[in-house]
């Protein structure tokens, strides 16, 4: 077992009992593929995910400054999922996910998440828990009130402009957040290079940049 201060990312699908069971296990797919991604992060730190309950998912991010944008790109894989009776484009996601990050100390296994332990998996499990009733997206809670009180704001900030994304949009950010430039995206989605530009603007991606940069100044401040 490790012990240090780390990230953990806690989700769970949003009204997942009404898909049918081709397009959960087409969700599902997606994103344990975007996890073996994840698990050949080449770094000193790792990111590992797992699922749980079918319609949840964990990991542990061993660098808090990359949790963040590991969770919206996650938020924007969901958020682009297509199935084949539809086609990306500016369409209302068929799909959605709540996502909370904890960050704290903890004693863990990358081996095995579910026997690892302490206040990044308590703060992250015990705020997802509270997030459907307040109808929360997206949330962040720390060990330290001041980063809690500033991203209680940012966070809501993050949620009004996510949940305003369309299927195309989050399409264009979850490359983004690969480090993909406008012209390789258009390459990879087969679009005009204007056609990405004005998707971005649209997915609010320059306010979205500017948060992250935020974030990666306080988790180097408080957490590493």
């Amino acid at each position: 077992m490790k012990n240090a201060t780390i990230a953990v990312i806690t989700g769970d699908l949003v009204n997942s009992s009404q898909f049918t069971n081709k397009r959960m296990s087409a969700i599902i797919g997606r994103l344990n593929a975007e996890f073996e991604t994840y698990a050949r992060y080449q770094s000193d730190k790792s990111a590992v995910f797992t699922m749980f309950r079918g319609d949840s998912f964990q990991g542990i991010v061993e660098d808090p400054g990359r949790a963040l944008g590991l969770a919206l790109q996650l938020k924007a894989l969901i958020n682009s999922f297509n199935d084949a009776e539809t086609e990306v484009g500016n369409n209302v996601p068929l799909a959605d996910v709540r996502i909370s990050i904890g960050i704290g100390e903890a004693s863990y296994d990358l081996d095995a998440i579910n026997v690892s332990n302490g206040e990044a998996f308590q703060l992250s499990g015990r705020t997802l828990d509270g997030m459907k009733s307040k109808q929360i997206k997206m949330a962040l809670t720390t060990a330290v009130s001041d980063v809690n009180d500033e991203f209680k704001v940012h966070m809501k900030f993050l949620d009004a402009t996510t949940n305003r994304w369309s299927m195309a949009s989050a399409e264009v950010v979850y490359y983004l957040l690969k480090d993909y430039k406008e012209q390789q995206i258009a390459e990879e989605l087969n679009r005009s290079q204007a056609a990405i530009n004005h998707r971005k603007k649209a997915a609010g991606w320059d306010e979205i940049h500017l948060l992250l940069r935020r974030y990666e100044q306080l988790t180097k401040k408080y957490f590493i």
